[in-house]
C-alpha cells in the first residue's frame, strides 16, 4: 500500500483493463458510503471543534502515571525526598526537552510540535521536559543535565551529585526488527559508567519492548516508562518524588538473556527479497507460559511490578456459583496493604488445568486493581465464567475442532505476576457436559 502496488494508479489501469471489474469496485464503495450513511456522518456532518488540549493532557498523565511499572528499588531508594536532595545529574534521552513516543500506529503528532528535529517520519519527542519537572518538584536542589552521549561526561557529572537519573530509550516501529535485545547507541556503558560513579543511580526507559540490563545489579532503582505521552515528563516526575504510588504491571516477560527465548535467531530473507516464511514451533508456550512450561527464571515475569508500599494476600476460597446447567466459580480472597503509605495493587488469577490438555502450566483467567490506604484490608472476588469469550476453563479440542472442559483437577493460584503466586487451591470438575463440583 504505501509503495503504491495496489491503489491509485495501478488500480485505475487494472480497471481499464477488466483486471478488476467494475462491480467490485462498486461493491467497496457501497460498504464505505453505506456505513457513512448509517452513522450520519451526512446527515448530521461532524463539526470540527478546538482540541481541548488540557484534559487530554491529562488523562495521557494519568494514564502514564498508572502504567508506569516499578522494577527495582533497592533500601527504598525511591520516593526521593526532595527535602533531604541538594544535587541531581539527570543524564540521557533528550530529558531536557521531552520524552519519546513509539513509532508507526503508535506514532502520535504532538501538540508543540517535535521536541527533537522536525522529521515527523523519525523519532518523534513530545514536548514534555524531564528535567523541568524534576527541578520543579526539587526547588531547592541543583539539577543539571548531561546528554549522556559521553560516558565520561556523564559520569563526572554523576560523581559531583547526590543522585543520578539516567534516561536511556529504544524506539521500535513497525516493519523494522530488532537486531537484538540491547539498548542502542552504547547506553548500557553510560549507565555503567554512572553506577559506578554514584550509587544513587535511577535508571527510567522508555522503550516497546523488553531490554537487556547487564547494568541491573548495580543501580538502585528502575522505572519502566514505556512510550510517555504528552505530560510524560511530569508524569515521571510524580512517581519518582513520591506523588503517585507506582502500580503498574508487566504486560510481557523480560528475560535475563536471548538465551532464553524460544528462538533466538531469525534467518534472513534470501537476497532480493523482503519476505520469508518463519516457523513457530512453540505452540502453545508463548510469552510468559513459555518460561512456566520450561521453568525459566526470567529477570521480570510478566505481571511483574512493585509498589512503594506492602501488599499482603489471604484467605483464598473457592466458590461455585450455578447458573443455567453450567457452573462458574468465585476465587475470593483478602489483600491488605501492610506498608505505610496509600497503594494499589493489581492481583492476578491463574488457572492450571488437568494434564491430560496437554495445556502450559498456568493461564492468566483474571484480574483486579485494588487501592487501599495503610493496615486496610479488601474482599476481592474474580469469576471464572466457563462461558466468557477467553474460555477460563477451556481448552481447545484439536480433534472435535471445538472448545471442550476436560474432567479432572483444576489449580487456582493468586499473587502478583506469573511467578509469584502466594495463594493456591484446587477444584475438581466431573462430567464437564452437564456440570462441575468442587472438593
Amino acid at each position: 500500500m504505501s509503495t503504491g502496488s495496489y491503489f491509485g494508479e495501478p488500480l485505475k489501469e487494472a480497471a481499464k483493463r477488466d483486471d478488476v471489474p467494475m462491480s467490485r469496485l462498486d461493491g467497496m464503495v457501497h460498504r464505505i458510503l453505506r456505513t457513512m450513511f448509517a452513522e450520519g456522518v451526512f446527515d448530521n456532518p461532524p463539526v470540527v471543534k478546538p482540541i481541548d488540549v488540557a484534559a487530554d493532557a491529562a488523562v495521557a498523565q494519568r494514564v502514564e502515571e498508572e502504567g508506569a511499572v516499578l522494577l527495582k528499588n533497592i533500601q527504598g531508594e525511591l520516593p526521593l525526598n526532595e527535602s533531604t536532595i541538594r544535587s541531581i545529574a539527570v543524564i540521557g534521552s533528550h530529558a531536557d526537552v521531552g520524552v519519546l513516543s513509539g513509532g508507526g500506529s503508535a506514532q502520535v503528532d504532538p501538540v508543540g510540535g517535535n521536541a527533537v528535529g522536525t522529521d515527523f517520519y523519525g523519532e518523534i519527542w513530545n514536548p514534555s521536559s524531564p528535567l523541568k519537572a524534576i527541578r520543579s518538584m526539587a526547588p531547592n536542589a541543583i539539577v543539571k543535565y548531561n546528554a549522556g552521549t559521553n560516558p565520561g561526561a556523564a559520569a563526572k557529572l554523576a560523581a559531583a551529585s547526590q543522585v543520578a537519573i539516567v534516561f536511556a530509550n529504544q524506539w521500535t516501529h513497525e516493519n523494522a526488527d530488532l537486531p537484538n535485545l540491547r539498548l542502542p547507541d552504547h547506553q548500557d556503558q553510560v549507565i555503567e559508567a554512572v553506577a559506578a560513579a554514584n550509587r544513587h543511580t535511577i535508571v527510567v526507559l522508555e522503550n516497546g519492548d523488553p531490554v537487556l540490563m547487564p547494568w541491573l545489579s548495580d543501580v538502585q532503582a528502575e522505572l519502566e516508562a514505556w512510550y510517555l505521552g504528552q505530560r510524560g515528563g511530569q508524569a515521571i516526575a510524580n512517581i519518582l518524588f513520591g506523588e503517585v504510588d507506582p502500580s503498574g504491571k508487566l504486560p510481557l516477560t523480560f528475560p535475563k538473556c536471548e538465551s532464553q527465548l524460544p528462538r533466538r535467531h531469525v534467518s534472513q530473507p534470501p537476497q532480493g527479497e523482503g519476505y520469508f516464511d518463519v516457523h513457530y514451533t512453540e505452540g502453545l508456550e508463548v510469552g510468559y507460559k513459555w518460561y512456566e512450561a520450561k521453568s525459566i527464571m526470567p529477570l521480570f515475569p510478566f505481571g511483574y511490578g512493585l509498589s512503594y508500599t506492602k501488599f499482603d494476600f489471604s484467605n483464598i476460597k473457592l466458590t461455585p456459583v450455578r447458573t443455567d446447567g453450567t457452573v462458574d466459580f468465585e476465587v475470593s480472597f483478602d489483600i491488605r496493604n501492610t506498608g505505610t503509605r496509600t497503594g494499589a495493587e493489581v492481583a492476578e488469577v491463574y488457572l492450571g488445568l488437568p494434564a491430560r490438555t496437554d495445556e502450559p502450566p498456568k493461564r492468566l483467567v483474571g484480574w483486579a486493581r485494588v487501592e487501599l490506604a495503610p493496615d486496610k484490608v479488601r474482599r476481592v472476588t474474580v469469576t471464572l465464567n466457563p462461558r466468557s469469550a477467553s474460555h477460563p476453563l477451556s481448552f481447545w479440542n484439536a480433534t472435535a475442532h471445538k472448545w471442550d472442559t476436560a474432567d479432572g483437577q483444576y489449580k487456582v493460584y493468586v499473587g502478583d505476576s506469573s511467578q509469584d503466586t502466594y495463594l493456591t487451591d484446587t477444584f475438581v470438575v466431573r462430567h464437564a457436559h452437564r456440570g462441575a463440583s468442587v472438593q
